[in-house]
């Protein structure tokens, strides 16, 4: 049996039209637009087939709004969507809206960010523990193999950043004995402005000691950057951090920071949609797609690999 059958409606199946809801974790960050604009490109691809698919691009406000996430899932069900393509802000709470929207026949794909449910079509999205594994090589390499070391978390029951985290803690630990994890336990919250002040907090207490620093996403690593250059610390402690922004790109090219672990977001939107449009027409798709990252450095962020990573379609 097709994997993508299962749970799909006959209402959806004989559609016309294929109504995709795509719900990012928020819609402020560069990270999401990117992945709409590879939703929208899926769209394309398909109108060009003669397949009409029209993409709904919906999200909570705040990252760390589970209720309205779970509202707008609620929401798309009951317009009767052929299908949802989701960024679960918790690895939990979006179980049951997930699984109650099957039973109504309406299918899931998963990107980003895991949910812990078998009842989903696939799911598309980075290899986080890889990509955790490879900030710590590099901050590895940049100290050496010692020196004192803080990770500053994101935000909990987001599965996707827990996986980097996860994977940086063991990479360190099983390469890079003589480096010690002096923080491990913070959280950056959900934007900039809040990781800006978790940064604040970290670097008053550890800044006469600390020596290197991994962010796993794009809003912590924001407010990391934002704290080190505000309080005189920019290029004086290695600083590893997670997705792509111009801000980055400036302080890649000053030495405030020695890399970041890039992902393909446009490409996670792309074959989302793609996993949701072919499972609904009963081609066999997998069930964990990875769409890979890329370790970019100021010494590889002028090659055209990196270059397409660091300024993604928007």
């Amino acid at each position: 049996m097709f994997l993508g059958l299962i749970g799909c409606g006959s209402n959806n199946t004989n559609a016309k039209k294929y109504t995709i809801a795509v719900i990012p974790k928020g819609t402020t960050h560069s990270f999401w637009k990117s992945i709409n604009a590879g939703a929208v490109k899926a769209a394309n691809d398909y109108k060009s087939q003669g397949i009409e698919v029209e993409i709904i691009w919906k999200g909570p406000l705040k990252e760390d709004d589970r209720e309205q996430q779970v509202q707008v899932v609620e929401g798309f069900v009951s317009q009767n969507v052929s299908g949802m393509v989701l960024a679960p802000l918790d690895d939990k709470a979006l179980v049951r809206p997930v699984e109650e929207a099957k039973r109504a026949g309406i299918p899931t794909v998963i990107m980003d960010s895991g949910l812990q449910s078998e009842q989903i079509t696939s799911f598309v999205a980075t290899d986080n523990k890889k990509g955790g594994a490879m900030a710590a090589d590099r901050l590895g390499e940049v100290l050496g193999g010692k020196g004192k070391v803080i990770m500053l978390r994101y935000a909990e029951g987001s599965a996707s950043t827990t996986d980097r985290e996860e994977g940086f803690l063991q990479e360190m630990k099983t390469k890079f004995p003589n480096i010690e994890i002096i923080s491990a336990d913070q959280y950056a919250g959900a934007t900039r402005d809040t990781a800006k002040r978790a940064s604040e907090n970290l670097l008053q207490r550890f800044g006469n000691d600390v020596n290197g620093i991994f962010t796993s996403n794009e809003s912590a690593s924001t407010g990391m950057l934002l704290a080190l250059q505000d309080m005189g610390k920019a290029g004086k402690v290695s600083f590893v951090g997670f997705d792509a922004t111009p801000q980055f790109i400036e302080a890649m090219k000053n030495n405030q920071m020695q890399g970041v672990v890039l992902q393909n977001p446009f490409k996670i939107g792309e074959l989302g949609v793609k996993a949701m449009v072919d499972s609904i027409l009963g081609k066999q798709i997998e069930k964990r797609v990875d769409t890979g990252a890329m370790m970019v450095t100021p010494e590889n962020m002028n090659t055209p690999e990196a270059q397409k990573l660091l300024n993604p379609p928007v």
